[in-house]
């Protein structure tokens, strides 16, 4: 989680590929437990009718994984994230990642991504 979006990796039930009620539903939870963090002036009109947080972007993006090495870039762009928009120098430093589990399992080194540059499509806006 990052202070202005989110990436996450899902596994559904093969019977209920919801992806927007489960948005929906995150989107409400995290928007009642940090009221704090909104920013009124930052309210559309549009929004303030429907009722919408000024946390959110209405839109996300879906992409179903292919294969190990998918699941595996996608991990990675994950992880490296807060990197790339400069919250933190090293993925490792980013308290609110899963990297530190990953490291625990032995599936990354403590110093995986220094010195690394992502590069890849991974369906967010260019900047």
């Amino acid at each position: 989680m990052l202070p202005d979006h989110l990436h996450c990796i899902w596994t559904l039930p093969k019977d209920d590929p919801n992806f927007s009620l489960r948005w929906s539903l995150i989107k409400g939870g995290v928007s009642r437990r940090c009221q704090e963090y909104q920013n009124p002036k930052l309210l559309s009109n549009s929004k303030a009718v429907r009722r919408e947080s000024s946390l959110w972007q209405r839109r996300f993006w879906e992409h179903q994984l292919r294969d190990e090495d998918d699941f595996a870039k996608h991990l990675d762009y994950i992880h490296y994230n807060p990197v790339k928009h400069g919250y933190v120098s090293r993925a490792r430093d980013w308290r609110y990642s899963t990297f530190q589990r990953w490291v625990s399992l032995g599936l990354y080194e403590p110093d995986w991504g220094d010195g690394l540059v992502m590069e890849g499509d991974f369906g967010e806006l260019a900047e």
